[in-house]
């Protein structure tokens, strides 16, 4: 009978506090209710502030790299036509 006495020793405490969950959860639940709808709101406002923000920062970065790029084919184009230049001017030695 050892094996039920031990079996039985944690199974109270938990009963009680199951009980105790059940009991308080009419009063407890609509607390919670109003408080975690505004806090969820605030959440979700913080986060769609965020994404904007992000949105705004990757738009501007973009931006820039596409200018960076443009500038760096523009001095690619300029150095090839000056190489060209260069050569046709260069007689070549027979």
């Amino acid at each position: 009978m050892a094996i039920t006495d031990n079996g039985l020793k944690g199974a109270v405490p938990s009963i009680l506090v199951v009980l105790g969950v059940v009991l308080a959860a009419p009063i407890v639940l609509p607390a919670v209710a109003a408080v975690s709808r505004p806090l969820a709101k605030t959440l979700i406002r913080g986060y769609l502030t965020l994404a904007d923000m992000a949105k705004e920062f990757s738009a501007g970065a973009g931006e820039q790299i596409s200018d960076l790029v443009a500038e760096v084919k523009a001095e690619r184009d300029t150095a090839a036509a000056a190489e060209v230049v260069a050569g046709s001017k260069v007689k070549p030695s027979a």
